[in-house]
């Protein structure tokens, strides 16, 4: 007899999600809520039509945090069918400036086209024009403890 996987046999395993709609990219932003990285991480590949974030990510479904503490890890967030980027409150030029992602949300267009906001703390978002929501979350290290040891928070 088989059984059904169970959302609990894959908490302390790496990620690997896609997002078609704005449904599935609830999931993904709840996940990437609160990851950091710093604006040197960001690429845009317009011949790709592919703009990409490695993130250092809290484990928000991490299981585990009262036996080992609070944990991170490096994840790639990655969006296709991006048409143009756009930003506000990130000093390009200041490539070891640190970014904190906050939401990621998406505005519907027409025919499936819209905008990925990527709410930035500090007043900072960056618009992603995109032809059709297509985006993958998947984490690409192993965990590691997270260097301020605490849960991220919001007073």
């Amino acid at each position: 007899m088989t059984e059904d996987a169970r959302f609990e046999d894959g908490r302390e395993t790496p990620l690997n999600l896609g997002a078609l709609d704005a449904e599935d990219l609830k999931v993904i932003s709840s996940l990437v809520q609160d990851a950091v990285f710093p604006a040197a991480e960001m690429r845009w590949v317009a011949k790709d039509r592919r703009f990409a974030l490695l993130l250092n990510r809290f484990r928000w479904e991490d299981a585990g945090l009262g036996r080992h503490g609070a944990e991170r890890v490096q994840a790639l967030l990655v969006f296709d069918n991006v048409l143009k980027v756009a930003s506000q409150g990130i000093d390009r030029r200041d490539a070891d400036t640190i970014l904190s992602l906050l939401t990621l949300t998406f505005e519907p267009g027409e025919d499936g086209a819209g905008d990925m906001i990527l709410t930035l703390a500090g007043d900072g978002a960056i618009r992603l024009s995109v032809e059709a929501a297509e985006v993958t979350l998947k984490d690409v290290t192993r965990p590691y403890r997270a260097p301020s040891g605490k849960v991220p928070r919001h007073d």
